[in-house]
């Protein structure tokens, strides 16, 4: 059974580098009563994430950036350890994993596996990830990574155990890092 929704109003309060809107909408409950909501939503598109293993050397490659949302919310110096990541900006999300690969690690990464996707803040962003896993080898080393244009990424190649434990102290707390790691724990692939 598919919920009743009727806009009442969507109304655009910010459409800089992403779109703001103020939305106020009448939801039928199963029962029947009318309840009126007003949500502001953030679209901000879709994107992709990708964590790089390599199983010989059982390590991972993880990304550090400054990220102003997490310094405004009390990240001292604003610099989160995360997977590579990027908005899809039209291309297929295969494709843009692998462009945001090659920008930000340096890997040219030869096979992904797509996981799954997933809504990571629903409450009132829409952004949908994919995401993805692909192992690594030395030689798909195209260049330094660390980004283009306004980007100051470090590449960290980190073994993978230690990428776990990290969770633990809270060196990284990003999600789609969190969910990629532990993954890849459940999956097997680094036994």
């Amino acid at each position: 059974m598919s919920l009743k929704i009727e806009i009442i109003k969507d109304k655009i309060l910010s459409d800089n580098y992403f779109v703001l809107r103020n939305i106020t909408y009448d939801l039928t409950r199963k029962n029947g009563e009318v309840i009126r909501h007003k949500r502001e939503v953030y679209d901000r598109g879709n994107g992709a994430t990708i964590l790089l293993y390599n199983r010989e050397k059982q390590s991972v490659v993880l990304i550090r950036q400054f990220r102003v949302a997490t310094w405004v919310n009390g990240n001292p110096d604003g610099r989160l350890i995360e997977t590579c990541a990027g908005l899809l900006d039209n291309d297929a999300p295969e494709v843009c994993i692998r462009k945001e690969a090659i920008e930000e690690t340096g890997f040219a990464v030869g096979e992904v596996k797509k996981l799954f996707e997933l809504y990571m803040s629903p409450g009132g962003v829409t952004e949908l990830v994919y995401f993805f896993i692909a192992e690594y080898t030395d030689a798909q080393r195209a260049n330094a990574g660390g980004g283009v244009e306004d980007e100051d990424i470090d590449v960290l190649e980190i073994p993978f155990e230690q990428a776990l434990e990290m969770i633990k102290t809270g060196e990284i707390q990003d999600g789609k890092a969190l969910i990629l790691l532990q993954y890849l724990q459940i999956s097997g692939l680094m036994a």
